[in-house]
């Protein structure tokens, strides 16, 4: 892969690349089509990369069709995807994690505390290894593309981080490896991040202001559905992810609900 990208570079191409833990959906599609738009040359890779699990996370639940999603690559046009192990990422005596100070205490960092290092050390050898001009990322991670931009920024990497918005299916729920692990039932219950959001977003519109008051009808709402369990509701700055209390400019809100064994996240920037 290192030497690939060594000869891309070399002829001049614009090497880009598109991080994926595999099992890909439209949503992943429409990062790939972003990354075939802006690289001459076009890397997938696909690792389920275990540092980013803690204890009692579905790592080895965690959905995978390598076939299927080399099918998929072929169809988009990707030039090569890359697929390590993890003896090949993380051999033996392996002991160097790369560690935000101040994102990761937010949002999914707060339940998943070992979760952030896990994603900036790998994407940091992925792009190491890789070595794009250019890195896609989904929006539907929004504190996962907000600790990358920060790490390029203080790494001083030479890549353009891109951002895409959440690729939605046809009910509103927002695409997921994970969602193939829900029943029909939990399904309609998953709805209800989505359908939080939306009303937050009205509530807004009327002239809502106080965040706590947002949380708490988005809190009713979701737990009105059944198996519907409530990690975090959280209203705050898109760019240090900061609680907001009195909503006067553009905020993220961003949740994380577990519907039975299935964690799902969703956000939307809300603006008053």
């Amino acid at each position: 892969m290192k030497a690939r990208s060594d000869r891309m570079r070399r002829m001049g191409n614009t090497v880009a690349f598109v991080p994926t833990m595999g099992f890909l959906h439209e949503g992943h599609l429409k990062l790939l089509k972003e990354g075939r738009k802006r690289g001459d040359d076009l890397v997938l890779s696909i690792f389920v990369n275990p540092t980013q699990f803690g204890p009692n996370e579905d790592l080895d639940a965690y959905p995978r069709n390598l076939e299927r999603d080399l099918a998929l690559a072929e169809k988009e046009g990707v030039d090569v995807v890359f697929t390590p192990d993890k003896q090949m990422l993380y051999g033996e005596r392996f002991q160097t994690y790369v560690q935000l100070e101040h994102l990761p205490n937010h949002l999914c960092g707060i339940s998943r505390p070992v979760h952030f290092r896990g994603v900036a050390t790998v994407v940091t050898k992925l792009f190491n290894i890789v070595k794009p001009h250019v890195a896609v990322f989904g929006e539907k991670d929004f504190q996962q593309l907000a600790v990358i931009r920060q790490m390029v920024r203080d790494l001083d990497f030479d890549i353009e981080i891109v951002g895409i918005p959440t690729v939605r299916e046809y009910d509103g729920l927002a695409m997921s490896s994970r969602n193939t692990n829900l029943s029909p039932e939990q399904r309609t219950s998953g709805l209800s991040l989505h359908k939080s959001l939306l009303q937050s977003f009205e509530h807004i519109q009327r002239g809502e202001k106080k965040s706590s008051a947002i949380i708490d009808a988005a809190s009713e709402l979701i737990q009105s559905f059944p198996e519907t369990q409530i990690d975090y509701i959280t209203i705050c700055d898109p760019d240090t992810l900061d609680d907001v209390d009195i909503i006067d400019g553009p905020v993220v809100m961003a949740l994380a609900v577990k519907i039975g064994k299935t964690r799902l996240i969703d956000n939307m920037i809300l603006k008053p």
